[in-house]
């Protein structure tokens, strides 16, 4: 008997969002990957983000904002937006969460890097959605701590017992050869034959970033903090780099300053950055890609989407990784220096400016990282909508490609 074909297929990607924009980029671009590549697709996005908005969105992607929380420095959280206590704010999430799910009905739904939400907030959804046959998909980082540290979190958070029950499918969105980010994690049982390694997803460059204005003549270094919130040290440093030695430098430098960095540092940043004259500041651009592409060299904490933007647009790079709250920006900085794609600045010496100008001038020397890649690297788009269309197949969609022109 003929399997009757469905009309449309639904992905929903959750993203908890506390702070910065890592995960929202990432679930933003495998969003528009999907409706770019095949026709009868839609995609909703879950996010605590506050500048979602401030994100173009193709046809056939939309979002559902849930009230923020912001995590402290003590590692707790709080309400964001809503002066109601955090218990109250997070049961409003669930809510929203889970009634969103049962509506939208996904034949996927993809959780980003937290397997059960903030604070166990998609728990009940995953169980919920897991009975009613939606193939459930964690998405992990290639890097997503160090292996004590993330085993500890994931046993405090009740984690490894859920890990296997409640998801069919684990997409590592790197190589294989960076390592496997669960290495060292304690599971009640093995969940290897579920994990599919895409590769990093690569980057294009949009129309949009096309077209948009250069806030900077070329050619320039782009600084880019990602959120922002936590790159004061890494925008002081180049400032004090450029205060220093501004004629001896290669290139003028444009910084991108990030959304959540404190307004009062942001402008002493700009205060300082108008003293100059080869130093131009921004706060947010929403096609970083383009700034990125157009750039002659990136300087960046190396998260794991700048990252990818680094080897999609070819561009020699020095990476200053944070080492708190977690190692995973120095541990992939640190692979990626051994396997010769970027130069890394350890940030453990933020105070020596030479060491920061002598960086900035080895810059002209190094070469892109398309010379150190290897093989399938960068294939995590071709695999992830691979995948994707072959979850849909078995369910008996018959997702159609989409014009090359789309």
């Amino acid at each position: 008997m003929t399997q009757s074909i469905k009309p449309d297929a639904r992905v929903l990607i959750y993203s908890h969002d506390s702070y910065g924009l890592g995960h929202l980029r990432r679930c933003h671009t495998i969003a528009h990957a999907l409706v770019r590549h095949y026709k009868s697709i839609s995609v909703l996005i879950l996010t605590g983000s506050p500048i979602i908005g401030r994100f173009d969105f193709r046809a056939r992607v939309d979002f559902v904002r849930i009230p923020g929380v912001i995590k402290l420095y003590d590692g707790d959280y709080t309400s964001l937006g809503l002066h109601i206590d955090l218990s109250q704010t997070l049961a409003i999430r669930e809510s929203i969460i889970y009634n969103t799910a049962l509506s939208f009905s996904p034949d996927i739904f993809l959780v980003d890097k937290e397997p059960l939400g903030l604070k166990g907030e998609v728990k009940h959804t995953l169980k919920m959605l897991k009975a009613l046959g939606t193939t459930n998909v964690l998405g992990l980082r290639d890097v997503m701590d160090e292996a004590g540290a993330l085993d500890r979190e994931w046993q405090a958070k009740g984690i490894p017992e859920h890990l296997d029950a409640l998801f069919d499918q684990v997409w590592v969105y790197g190589p294989e050869s960076m390592g496997n980010p669960l290495e060292g994690v304690s599971l009640p049982q093995p969940i290897d034959h579920k994990m599919h390694y895409t590769g990093y997803l690569n980057r294009r460059l949009p129309k949009a970033a096309l077209s948009q204005p250069l806030p900077i003549e070329q050619p320039y270094l782009l600084v880019t903090t990602g959120g922002g919130g936590d790159g004061l040290e890494l925008v002081d440093w180049i400032l004090r780099a450029y205060e220093k030695a501004e004629t001896e430098l290669p290139l003028p430098a444009l910084i991108v300053l990030g959304p959540f960095m404190p307004s009062e540092e942001r402008e002493i940043f700009a205060a300082r950055a108008a003293l100059l004259q080869r130093v131009k500041v921004i706060t947010f651009n929403n096609h970083l890609e383009g700034l990125i592409a157009k750039a002659e060299a990136i300087v960046s904490m190396g998260g794991y989407n700048t990252f990818c933007e680094i080897l999609s647009f070819n561009k020699p790079a020095i990476i200053v990784p944070r080492k708190t709250p977690r190692l995973e920006q120095y541990i992939r900085a640190k692979k990626a220096y051994e396997g010769g794609l970027i130069q890394m600045v350890d940030p453990d010496h933020l105070l020596d400016t030479n060491l920061m100008i002598a960086a900035l001038k080895q810059l002209e020397h190094t070469p892109p990282p398309g010379d150190a890649m290897c093989k399938g690297m960068l294939n995590g788009i071709g695999n992830l909508v691979s995948s994707v269309h072959q979850v849909m197949s078995d369910r008996g969609h018959d997702l159609q490609p989409n014009q090359p022109e789309e």
